[in-house]
């Protein structure tokens, strides 16, 4: 009797663990073969955001904290650097010109990439054509987009002072008056970027189903309240996306920004890594430069951290 309670209690789980050794082996074997496909083929990638990347921010932290000329032998100087950034009053002047061009441009491009995702997503003659006018400035690189608006803005053989000439309106000095020049290097970013913007628009949009437009349409709701009530909701998760970026951008800024103005008038629109490259290369204060884009770089950090959060629980 022992021995019929014994196999009524363990003969069950005996059988169907048998039964399921099998199929166990096989599924852990697809799963490590899943995981060794899934490693090689990510190998490559992270070897290179290891090499092109992490390496670097590495290299970048340790050079922050040496005096270093970019020639000879470094010198250990600590966080003195970080130090005298602090207390560097050019740096505080390139960091708030950094924060009203991000403040300033990046709803800019927020605004001017969903107005023309939002007209080219109709149907328009010649629809394609438009929209690849609209993406060609993203593929100009920011010098080429300097080199063509120093030419408009330019204040004596500039387009705009010429135009604006002939029309009897008053001159504008685009590089010797600091508003004007923060300006002009708002217009060609916005100019560059809204071709992106309108591009993730654009699949925002056409992820949206057609049957919730027209169930707002039987309702009677009109264009104003669909795009309140359903379109700009529903593309809450892709204005996230593009805020993130764009800050992220906005922060980076330099090429564009060096051609139009080199950072003048009197540092009006010196942003954060102009001056890291005005000292490490100009200057030649390579760890000096160092620190700044290690400062740089944890502020990008904190703000995409804090985006994250508040996209996070907006979603919740």
């Amino acid at each position: 009797m022992s021995v019929a309670v014994g196999a009524t209690l363990l003969g069950p789980e005996t059988t169907s663990t048998r039964r399921r050794g099998p199929r166990g082996t096989a599924r852990g074997t697809a799963r490590r073969a899943e995981a060794w496909a899934g490693a090689v083929l990510a190998g490559p990638a992270v070897g290179v955001f290891a090499v092109f990347m992490f390496v670097p921010l590495l290299l970048t932290v340790w050079f922050s904290l040496h005096e270093w000329g970019g020639f000879g032998p470094m010198t250990w100087v600590g966080g003195r650097n970080y130090v005298e950034i602090t207390q560097d009053p050019t740096f505080w002047r390139a960091f708030g010109n950094t924060v009203l061009f991000t403040a300033v441009s990046v709803p800019l491009g927020i605004v001017t990439g969903l107005g023309a995702a939002l007209l080219l997503n109709r149907a328009l003659p010649a629809r394609g054509l438009l929209r690849g006018l609209v993406y060609l400035p993203v593929v100009v690189s920011g010098v080429a987009a300097g080199v063509i608006f120093l030419r408009l803005f330019d204040p004596i053989r500039g387009i705009l002072n010429q135009l604006a000439g002939t029309l009897g309106l008053p001159q504008v000095d685009w590089q010797s008056d600091a508003t004007a020049a923060l300006v002009s290097i708002v217009v060609v970013t916005t100019w560059q970027g809204v071709g992106f913007g309108m591009v993730v628009y654009l699949a925002g949009l056409q992820g949206i189903p057609r049957e919730v437009y027209e169930a707002a349409s039987v309702d009677g709701a009109g264009r104003w309240r669909t795009f309140a009530s359903i379109t700009w909701p529903l593309l809450a998760p892709t204005t996230f996306f593009l805020v993130v970026y764009s800050v992220i951008l906005s922060f980076q800024a330099f090429d564009s920004v060096y051609v139009l103005t080199r950072g003048g008038p009197g540092n009006a629109t010196t942003f954060l890594v102009q001056y890291a490259y005005d000292q490490g290369f100009n200057q030649l204060r390579q760890g000096y430069a160092a620190a700044l884009g290690v400062i740089i770089y944890a502020v990008v950090l904190l703000l995409t951290v804090v985006q994250w959060r508040l996209g996070r629980r907006s979603a919740a």
